[in-house]
């Protein structure tokens, strides 16, 4: 079967209501909990994708029993410290850095040195960000000389709590140090700068011992050595990054709305659609709820006659930062000049993203002023490629969002596209083309 995609025509109107599948991060962080629960937890709609897997597999490799089938998965976890340790033990978190860095947090008591390795992606990705704060509790770590996996945990039985300031905005980060904090003697205290918060919402509907303080530009988070953790049933709400290419989709067409079913809303989350509303997108949350500490709802979008440029404050950045490459297409329709700033995070993703920005819109004919950090739009309102125009898009690391973006953009401008590993989708998104095709039919 072919791993490429080719795509010549633009799409027509539609009116149409879909779901997505289960929200990732959510999704690895119940495999996690799960697994330090005492008794057996339930989840539905869990996202079925490949950094899914490699979480279930790694607690499977820690002595966690896992069965799923069609309606549910559970996990039979054996409490915050059943985790069965071997001498020789290697996880591979394949292409997901929440899993590798998360996990990293639970790991820092292992009595015997544990293996992390990952994929291509991956292992071009910076983990001294979570291995410089983690050592602190008291694990040790041998890494690569650029900081990048394969890596060895060398476990402490005796953790100590730490103080530390996380100043990249990166909730990876973050949650490792909460996971490593539950297991330590005392209290540890982070000072970080706002990113999506998961994490913290399922340790307070959990009634773990912690305390969050809300500042303007930070959160002070304290956490405490953790006894037991409960099981948790849960219904997960659809992926809000997954929604996103179907919300740009749906803006750039002629004539068209859509809704998409119980996404989840979590404000960490929705930089995408305050910056989509700032450039003249209509989008409306429908039936709003609130469920076990996360917020949800059916989103509706119509399609945009006058899109208008934005200097993007950096505020948003980090609710926003795995959508941005779906944003930039809108930001190439707008009128007038788009200017986003302080974003050198992308080119921590799973391909340098920025740059990978700067080239697609290249491609479209767009002009970009782009720099390690910071990229300029001059957009254009009547793009439209011409029928014959060719694009191949290739060798971007088998990064999912490439791949989807290159797909919205083909969609909505045009020419003829060929786009490469197909594949890619798998780690996050394995039925993004049929809810492309479902979109087509009249």
């Amino acid at each position: 079967m072919s791993n490429i995609v080719k795509v010549s025509e633009k799409i027509e109107n539609f009116k149409k209501s879909i779901t997505v599948p289960g929200d990732k991060s959510l999704s690895i962080r119940w495999v996690l909990f799960a697994s330090l629960a005492n008794g057996t937890s339930k989840a539905k709609n869990l996202l079925m994708s490949e950094d899914v897997l490699a979480a279930l597999n790694a607690v499977k490799k820690l002595g966690i029993k896992v069965i799923i089938n069609v309606k549910e998965c559970r996990i039979f976890g054996k409490g915050i410290n059943g985790y069965k340790y071997k001498k020789k033990l290697t996880i591979n978190a394949h292409n997901s850095g929440t899993l590798g860095r998360l996990i990293l947090g639970l790991l820092t008591n292992t009595p015997y040195p544990i293996n992390l390795v990952g994929d291509k992606s991956l292992s071009k990705r910076d983990f001294r960000r979570v291995t410089k704060p983690l050592s602190k509790f008291g694990a040790r770590f041998k890494l690569t000389k650029n900081n990048f996996l394969p890596l060895k945990i060398f476990g402490s039985s005796e953790l100590k709590p730490i103080k530390y300031y996380e100043n990249k905005g990166s909730a990876q980060c973050k949650s490792s140090i909460i996971f490593a904090g539950m297991r330590s003697n005392g209290t540890t205290i982070i000072k970080a700068k706002k990113s999506r918060n998961h994490t913290e919402l399922l340790c307070k509907y959990l009634r773990l011992p912690i305390s969050i303080k809300n500042h303007k530009n930070f959160d002070e988070i304290k956490i405490n050595k953790v006894k037991t953790i409960k099981s948790l049933n849960y219904d997960i709400p659809s992926d809000i990054s997954s929604s996103a290419f179907f919300i740009v989709l749906t803006a750039l067409s002629t004539n068209s709305e859509l809704i998409i079913k119980n996404v989840n809303i979590n404000p960490s989350r929705t930089g995408i659609i305050t910056i989509l509303k700032k450039m003249g997108v209509k989008i409306f949350f429908i039936n709003p709820k609130v469920y076990k500490g996360e917020k949800k709802a059916d989103i509706k979008v119509i399609s945009a006659k006058n899109l208008k440029a934005l200097n993007c404050p950096p505020h948003l950045n980090s609710g926003a930062i795995d959508e941005f490459l779906v944003i930039f297409l809108v930001a190439a329709k707008a009128k007038g000049v788009s200017y986003f700033k302080d974003l050198g995070e992308l080119n921590q993703k799973e391909s340098p993203r920025l740059k990978w920005a700067e080239k697609i819109l290249k491609k479209l004919g767009v002009r970009t002023i782009t720099t390690n950090n910071s990229i300029k739009i001059f957009g254009n309102p009547n793009l439209n490629l011409v029928s014959d125009k060719k694009i191949i898009i290739k060798n971007y690391l088998k990064d999912h969002r490439v791949f989807m973006t290159s797909l919205i953009a083909a969609l909505s401008f045009g020419g003829k596209w060929i786009i490469h590993d197909k594949d890619s989708i798998n780690t996050s998104f394995p039925n993004f083309l049929k809810i492309i095709d479902n979109l087509k039919k009249k």
